[in-house]
Formats: C-alpha cells, structure tokens, sequence
C-alpha cells in the first residue's frame, strides 16, 4: 500500500511538473486560480461586479477594444448587468452608429437597444495603425478564446462534474491585468513592448491599461466606494464582465442543465419501479430472476 501511494505521489509530482515546464517554455506563467461567483454548477453572476466590470470596460478599455457581439438590450436581460430599459436607451443615445439611407449614402445616427456596441476603429487596419502596427482584440468573447494548458492530470479532474474547471480565460485575463512589472535582468525588451509576467513570451504590445484610483466607483452613504478602487478589484470586476458577455446566457443554461438532471433522476426512479413491477407480473423475482431456471434437481 505504501509503495502504491509512493507511486501515485511521484507521478502526481511528475505531472504537475511537466505542467510547469510547459507553462514557462515560452507560453508565459500559468495564472493562480481566482475565486468567481459564477464558478461551477451553481454559480452565478455577482449583477454589482457586471456593472463596476462595465464602467471599467466604457471608461478605460472601449477607447481600443470593440465588443462586436453584443447589443446594448443585453445589458438589460435576465442574468446581466441588470441595467434598466430607459438606462440601456440613454447609453446606447450616447454612442454612433452607421447605416446606409435610401440612397445607398452611408449616414450616422444615433445608436438603439438593438445596436450593438460599435467598434472604436473604422476598420482593423485603422485599429492596428493607431496601436502599434496591432489590432487590439474584440472583447466580445476573449473571456472564451483565452486560455492556458494546465496539463496531466490537472485537465482530467477540470473535466469532472463537481471539480470541473472553466475559468482559465477569465483567470488569465485578471492575471494579465495585474501581470506588469520591471524586466528581469538579462531579458531583452523592445522598444515598443512591455513586460507582463503572464504574457506568452512575457513582451505584450499593450501597456498597463489599470492603476490605483484610476476609476471612481459608486459610493454608500457614508460616501465611502463600495468596494476597493484598486488595480485588483479592476481587474476582477472587468474580467467578471468580459465572462458574461462572452456567455450572456451562462446562468439560464446552467439553470436549464440543473433541471435536466434533476429530471434524468426522477425519471431513472420511475423506470426502476416500472420495470419491478412489469417482472413481478410476467413470474421473475424482484431482480428480474425467473425461479424456475435456477432450481436444483
């Protein structure tokens, strides 16, 4: 037994290191695992943190980054934000969006619910012209598209129902965000990078976005912030945003999964019992054993 436990320690220590290995050749650190609401089966948006996580995005990430696939109304939909009707209206009045008139001449008007969030460049060759030769990415559904490997055996228990895992891209993304230092000596930066520790490659074209006090958030009576005007509850609230809007409907689905196993379940019951009582007609016993053919002679 002791030798069997020897076993399974030093290959769990070999797996864990081979994932380290992976994760600093060339692929970047791999970021701690942060604590979200809306983790695992039961988890759910924190509606407080959507919206402190959208400030960040409209005051300090919208400048380069678009969010093409989603429409201002979402921001008023069941497991949002949770903005109201005539707030969505008033913010999507704000911005300008082009559409062609009945002669075919391209005009601006002002945005509607239905609008979706347009994109701060004309085009992406505009967008990467203004930064550095590199189109910032949308934001629509990065939450989703980032992500990091984790290795063996990490991945398998990621996959399971009540260890699962699914939060690597919104991790990597409040890593990201906190993930700006000083080059280690010896490393070769180019002039127009910086240093990010979680960066593949550890040279990211985009500068530090966040820094203390940048944002004022909403106040309580006492006129104190609700929660902390740092660099990390930035991050956090923004990367919280970003997961919802690359997944809208996160907590309907999660709802819906829930009700389809509890039903699975009953239903199981009731096929078990069926199936009892369809044996006890046609003579078998209650496990489904006919007496007759097990009699000794």
């Amino acid at each position: 037994m002791r030798i069997a436990r020897l076993a399974a320690a030093t290959l769990l220590a070999a797996s864990l290191g081979a994932g380290s290995a992976l994760a600093d050749d060339g692929h970047g650190t791999n970021p701690p695992r942060e604590k979200w609401s809306f983790a695992g089966m039961f988890g759910r948006f924190d509606q407080a943190q959507l919206q402190r996580g959208f400030q960040v995005y409209k005051e300090v990430c919208a400048s380069c980054h678009s969010m093409r696939l989603v429409a201002f109304r979402n921001l008023a939909e069941p497991g949002g934000p949770g903005f109201t009707e005539g707030q969505v209206k008033a913010l999507a009045e704000t911005y300008s969006v082009k559409e062609l008139d009945d002669s075919g001449a391209e005009k601006e008007r002002p945005a509607r619910p239905a609008d979706r969030f347009p994109s701060p460049f004309p085009n992406d060759k505009a967008a990467a012209a203004a930064n550095g030769g590199k189109a910032p990415p949308d934001f629509s559904v990065l939450a989703k598209a980032r992500t990091y490997e984790r290795g063996f055996p990490l991945f398998v228990f990621d996959a399971l129902p009540f260890t699962g895992y699914s939060e690597q891209g919104v991790d990597y993304i409040h890593a990201l965000l906190t993930g700006y230092e000083d080059a280690p000596k010896g490393f070769t930066m180019p002039d127009s990078g910086y240093y990010n520790k979680y960066y593949p490659g550890h040279v990211i074209a985009m500068p530090n976005p966040l820094s203390e006090g940048q944002i004022t958030y909403p106040k309580n009576d006492k006129g104190e912030p609700v929660v902390p005007e740092t660099v990390e509850q930035y991050s956090h609230d923004v990367a919280a945003f970003m997961a919802w809007a690359a997944e809208p409907h996160m907590m309907a689905r999660k709802s819906l999964g829930l009700r389809v196993i509890l039903f699975l379940f009953v239903l199981a019951g009731l096929l078990f019992y069926v199936k009892k009582q369809v044996w006890k007609k046609v003579g078998g016993e209650v496990h489904g054993l006919q007496p007759e053919l097990h009699k000794t002679y």
